[in-house]
């Protein structure tokens, strides 16, 4: 018999990818969030709403299940991150203590958890010619406000289950995850998604605003991309943390220019340095997963964000946005 899968945040943009990836590989799915998924029904076989700050909406949720990959959170880009540092951090540490817990007390055999880059240091991420984060570069620590320090914290909680409990834990910390069915406007999108908005919003030959002066640094990750390291991971054996991205890192100006060139545009840059831009320069270094896993990400930015522009651009088009 198939194993039962749980995906939380199956609702959210990752979460919907992976519920697919596991579908397409046989596996019974079981998606609970908050809310639906934004732009496509879920192909899970059950959908349940449920909030699972609450303890008693997380034993319900995992009910049943063999294996749980725990993606549900409240987060965004960069500036929802860095304004809502309470609410964030709170409901975060609600959703993934009762997770974490009910797994344990309904058996189930492994649990995933989705950690982020933002638990790095910032002393390591001053320079835009950032040296690639290792693992072990995670201390001494210094996360980001809020939303990293919750994340650094259930990566230990997760140890201590492993540890106390023998509830086999698998940790990737993502870098920059993009894609088609990602948000892309309010105020919780991503910079590739913000980005791919604004070229497509923009005339040929118009203004663009990029948040800070454009030279600050990342790696990105394309989502099917994610999922399948998701996936990987999980089944290996490798029980400590290890990052999921991409390791060819680019400044935002040049992303920029990625996207206008696919966009087929040509835009005039206006930088606006009093926005949020969080670190100056950040790439994941992705040789412990290339040693475990025997496996790297595909995708190169170029293909991922084809991609992503054009779904973005029609769904814009769709809503009467874009006209011609």
């Amino acid at each position: 018999m198939n194993k039962k899968i749980l995906v939380t945040g199956a609702g959210g943009f990752i979460g919907h990818h992976l519920v697919e990836h596991l579908k397409e590989r046989g596996y019974w799915v079981r998606g609970v969030d908050i809310k639906e998924p934004e732009y496509s029904s879920s192909p899970a076989d059950e959908f349940e709403f449920l909030d699972l700050r609450r303890w008693d909406a997380c034993l319900q949720a995992t009910r049943g299940i063999d294996e749980v990959y725990n993606l549900a959170a409240d987060m965004g880009g960069i500036g929802y991150i860095t304004e809502f540092l309470a609410d964030i951090a709170r409901n975060n540490t609600l959703i993934n203590m009762h997770m974490l817990e009910a797994a344990r007390v309904n058996e189930i055999s492994k649990f995933f958890y989705s950690s982020s880059a933002c638990i790095y240091p910032a002393y390591l991420q001053n320079s835009a010619d950032v040296t690639p984060l290792k693992e072990s570069n995670a201390y001494p620590a210094d996360p980001e406000e809020g939303y990293g320090w919750e994340k650094l914290y259930m990566e230990k909680m997760c140890q201590y289950y492993t540890h106390d409990y023998g509830l086999e834990t698998r940790v990737a910390r993502f870098h920059n995850v993009y894609g088609t069915l990602g948000t892309y406007d309010g105020g919780k999108e991503k910079a590739p998604a913000a980005i791919c908005r604004k070229v497509a919003l923009a005339r040929d030959g118009g203004d663009i605003e990029i948040w800070g002066d454009g030279n600050q640094t990342r790696s990105f990750m394309y989502v099917d991309d994610c999922v399948e390291g998701i996936y990987r991971i999980t089944a290996s054996d490798a029980s400590e943390p290890l990052n999921l991205g991409m390791d060819v890192m680019v400044t935002i100006n040049e992303l920029v220019d990625l996207i206008s060139e696919v966009a087929g545009k040509s835009l005039i840059k206006k930088h606006d340095i009093t926005k949020p831009q969080g670190v100056r320069g950040r790439n994941s270094d992705n040789s412990k997963l290339n040693e475990l896993l025997n496996w790297s990400p595909q995708f190169s930015l170029a293909d991922g964000l084809s991609i992503t522009y054009h779904w973005i651009e029609s769904e814009l088009r769709n809503a009467g946005r874009i006209s011609g």
